[in-house]
């Protein structure tokens, strides 16, 4: 709530404990300072992005490039949670936050997924380009103020990866 008002730099410890209504001894007792606490945060939010990815792809075994279900998920829940992902994304208030958020995704696309073709190019290489290329994405939607919704997003981003790969296949099951 604070840095919807001001600068990470402009807030102060005392303010973030009377709002999160607990003492400077129990915030010292958990993080050092403002940015482990924003790190801590955005931690808190990625991982329950990767959930919410999972469970989108856990009742399939394989799914088409076509198949824009595959990116809604990740849509929904950044636009679910805009402001903190406008943060994230676009890495200006937390340094290496934007690569949290691709790392979260090439881990996903590394243990859990594999292409069903044969490609050139090795399979890792393959989701470090997509994923990081996707972030680009999510930052151009953001700067749009989200005017496009989840759905036209997904569409968009399948278009752009369907060139690249046909099917995938879903390794293990959570």
């Amino acid at each position: 709530q604070l840095l919807k008002e001001k600068d990470l730099k402009e807030i102060s410890i005392t303010e973030v404990t009377q709002c999160a209504h607990c003492n400077r001894v129990t915030f010292y007792s958990h993080y050092k300072d403002l940015q482990e606490l924003l790190a801590s945060i955005f931690d808190d939010y990625l991982n329950d992005l990767t959930d919410y990815f999972r469970k989108s792809f856990k009742s399939v075994t394989r799914f088409s490039s076509n198949d824009e279900q595959r990116h809604l998920p990740i849509f929904e829940f950044i636009y679910q949670n805009q402001f903190v992902f406008s943060l994230i994304l676009k890495g200006e208030v937390l340094s290496g936050s934007q690569n949290q958020f691709c790392e979260s995704l090439v881990q996903i696309s590394t243990n859990e997924l594999t292409l069903e073709e044969k490609t050139d190019i090795e399979i890792p290489a393959l989701n470090y380009f997509t994923t990081y290329g996707s972030l680009g994405f999510f930052i151009y939607w953001i700067n749009q103020d989200f005017k496009d919704s989840p759905e036209e997003m997904a569409k968009k981003l399948t278009y752009l990866q369907g060139k690249m790969f046909n099917e995938a296949v879903v390794r293990n099951k959570h």
